[in-house]
């Protein structure tokens, strides 16, 4: 019987978030506060009062929901026996099993922000959900939508069985939109995104964050962390490291990470952060999977 921690990516975010923690809790509150003096913009009246426009662009939404998760994170004084995160939270959930440092992880998590907003523009793109087919099929589907665009869209994320995102050029994610639609989909729309995150397009925020992540301090991790690119667990900083630069260009493997863990003895996830998306996709993923979460 094992307790995994799952930490939560972009589309989490909420105005108001983490404010009731930081009037309560003085271990937040001096989290949130030293966040703000890091990085040398105010975070807090972004994340408290917004506006929801700027909360939402990626350049501020992936430092808020690091910063909820792991500021209420530390206030539980918990030992997980496993970790992830869903894309951004895989930072989180380094921070949570002690493999990297919350200052550093902040500041990096800050530039990849920035940089993957820059690469949006830089390479326009975007991305749609798929409800209700096999990944094989709308991994198909994303192929001949490639095959007649001559652009690349590519299954970005796979987030729980029968629910998957795509990613890649718009006129592509449009052309796999309609052919998903057509070979009996439930569910197939374009997202309200930036950029066409984990796909090819993302190379110049690889580029602009290589660097960073390759200085980046990272030691061994107090349990395993299971990261988006392989989907499997790992405790050694080099690999863990490779993974996080190869996890901006490949897709997330959610389904597959979740399936891990409870192959290798997790009954209970708790979701830590803003949201409870990733509760909802443990439990389409095993119904008997205890759930649930700190926000």
């Amino acid at each position: 019987m094992s307790t995994a921690y799952l930490f939560p990516g972009q589309g989490s975010q909420f105005i108001g978030m983490g404010q009731n923690h930081y009037n309560s809790n003085s271990d937040f509150t001096s989290y949130v506060d030293q966040a703000n003096d890091i990085l040398g913009i105010d975070l807090k009246s972004i994340m408290f009062e917004g506006p929801e426009e700027k909360l939402k662009q990626t350049e501020f939404t992936q430092p808020a929901i690091f910063l909820h998760s792991v500021a209420l994170f530390k206030t539980l004084n918990m030992k997980p026996d496993m970790v992830a995160g869903h894309s951004l939270g895989e930072f989180s959930a380094l921070v949570a099993c002690g493999a990297v440092d919350f200052e550093d992880a902040l500041k990096i998590v800050r530039r990849r922000g920035e940089l993957m907003q820059e690469a949006g523009t830089q390479n326009p793109g975007t991305m749609a959900a798929v409800i209700g087919m096999d990944d094989e099929t709308v991994e198909k589907v994303c192929e001949e939508a490639s095959k007649a665009t001559g652009k690349e869209v590519i299954a970005a994320n796979y987030n729980c069985p029968g629910q998957l995102v795509i990613s890649g050029y718009t006129e592509a994610v449009e052309k796999a939109v309609e052919l998903a639609k057509e070979q009996g989909a439930r569910m197939a729309m374009m997202l309200p995104v930036s950029g066409a995150f984990h796909s090819s397009l993302m190379q110049p925020a690889l580029d602009g964050l290589r660097e960073q992540l390759e200085n980046l301090e990272i030691n061994t991790p107090d349990c395993p962390i299971y990261s988006n690119y392989t989907a499997k667990p790992t405790t050694d900083p080099e690999e863990i490291r490779s993974n996080l630069l190869d996890q901006l260009l490949n897709p997330v493997r959610w389904t597959q990470t979740l399936l891990n863990m409870m192959e290798d003895g997790a009954t209970s996830f708790v979701e830590v952060g803003p949201g409870k998306v990733l509760q909802g996709l443990v439990k389409r993923t095993d119904r008997k999977a205890e759930t649930s979460g700190h926000q």
